[in-house]
């Protein structure tokens, strides 16, 4: 797809999320750009709905996301792939995430053991498969739906095995 494109679909995303915002009274300009080129970054300054927009657990957040990303679909576009964040609450969830998963990747560095994390939601996962490769680990997501989790597992040949 040509960059034209691209920037058609930016537009298009960026001017849908504000349109909608202005239903609840929000009359606000929505930071617009791209990801590598794939994903649609839409970020929501900071007001006093942040609560409301963010919704219980990040879940208006990712309807808004779902509500963008069908509407480009709808028109054709080739890039429809879109990550709706208000006030950085993804950017500091991911930063307090990977501040906790560090003492996991420590364990599994110093036991050399496989570690089962608890279930979390995709985007949780891609920030702690990236976090724990920067810190030297590999890792795999197993199970369905709600119960998908990730193992951390230390990289083979760098890992000593311990007993007892």
């Amino acid at each position: 797809m040509d960059r034209d494109s691209l920037e058609e679909a930016i537009l298009y995303a960026k001017k849908y999320l504000e349109d909608l915002l202005s239903f609840f009274g929000l009359n606000t300009d929505v930071y617009a750009t791209t990801h590598d080129e794939e994903v649609i970054e839409l970020n929501i300054p900071s007001t006093h709905l942040n609560g409301f927009l963010i919704g219980s657990r990040g879940e208006t957040m990712r309807s808004f996301q779902f509500l963008v990303g069908t509407a480009l679909k709808n028109k054709g576009f080739a890039h429809s792939r879109v990550n709706v964040d208000v006030a950085d609450y993804k950017k500091h969830r991911a930063e307090r995430l990977v501040a906790k998963a560090t003492d996991w990747f420590k364990q599994v560095k110093d036991s050399g053991e496989v570690k089962e994390l608890e279930p979390m939601n995709a985007a949780d996962r891609r920030v702690i498969h990236q976090a724990a490769t920067d810190f030297g680990l590999s890792t795999e997501s197993i199970g369905e739906g709600r119960d998908r989790h990730i193992v951390l597992k230390p990289t083979t040949g760098g890992a000593q095995e311990k007993t007892g």
